[in-house]
């Protein structure tokens, strides 16, 4: 056993990453896994290094100890990226239909804050003004979704645990530092956002019926709602694939 071992929470500090708000680190001897949710990647420890193994080969992160767990600096192909923090978790058992709720309007607030972030690689990496503003109008709505979630959270004399499960967000942590330096970025960026719209309209097809069950008729509605705006951001994607395609054809160098 070392140091390292053991299942640590992952708050960011600093630079590209996401808040990272469900994810955690699960280490054991010369071996771990990064996960949120379901989903996870590998990676080896050597030393105070995790190094990622497929299809995240050349991500490090670099740890050094501090006061209640680790600092780290994550690392891609040698150039820092952004920084986060290691803690122990803290598990926390779950048991009614309150408690449920709970977890999924959590969840929730977790996956729209990670969106937001995504946004913002997205905004940074398009150059075409029709579709910054588009994604513009989406962040403003993300913000509200996220703060009517937070009122429903309070409602309920909760607030964001920090450490829940959100599914989906790994990819959009992945790519974030490749999106600076990828070419097609018009195409890809419309396919990651559409996916991410289909992944949020899921949620809260989900939590709105967990809300119904529970009797939370302000919650239910709060999903219905963000939900509709969801479909209508990927209604708008689904009216612009002709210039997605274009764009990323333009940005390969092939004549349109």
């Amino acid at each position: 056993m070392t140091e390292l071992d053991g299942t640590w929470n992952v708050e960011r500090t600093g630079g590209f990453l996401p808040p990272l708000l469900a994810m955690r680190k699960r280490i054991r001897g010369a071996h771990g896994r990064t996960t949120l949710g379901r989903v996870g990647v590998s990676f080896s420890v050597v030393g105070n290094e995790l190094r990622y193994r497929r299809p995240l080969q050349g991500f490090v992160d670099v740890l050094e100890p501090t006061v209640g767990g680790w600092n780290g600096r994550a690392l891609f192909q040698g150039r820092e990226y952004g920084r986060f923090r290691l803690t122990p978790v803290k598990e926390v058992r779950m048991g009614s239909l309150q408690d449920e709720l709970i977890k999924h309007i959590d969840e929730a607030i977790a996956m729209e804050e990670n969106v937001k972030r995504m946004l913002d690689g997205m905004i940074q990496t398009s150059q075409d003004a029709q579709v910054i503003d588009l994604l513009e109008h989406h962040k403003v709505e993300t913000e509200q979704h996220s703060l009517r979630l937070r009122r429903r959270l309070e409602a309920h004399g909760s607030s964001p645990s920090m450490v829940r499960e959100a599914t989906g967000i790994l990819g959009a942590l992945a790519k974030l530092p490749l999106d600076m330096v990828r070419n097609e970025k018009a195409g890809r960026n419309a396919r990651d956002g559409y996916a991410t719209e289909h992944m949020e309209i899921a949620s809260y097809q989900l939590l709105e019926r967990i809300a119904t069950r529970a009797g939370d008729v302000e919650t239910a509605e709060v999903a219905r709602q963000n939900r509709s705006e969801e479909e209508a951001m990927a209604r708008k994607l689904d009216e612009h694939w002709d210039l997605f395609a274009e764009q990323s054809l333009r940005e390969e160098g092939v004549a349109v």
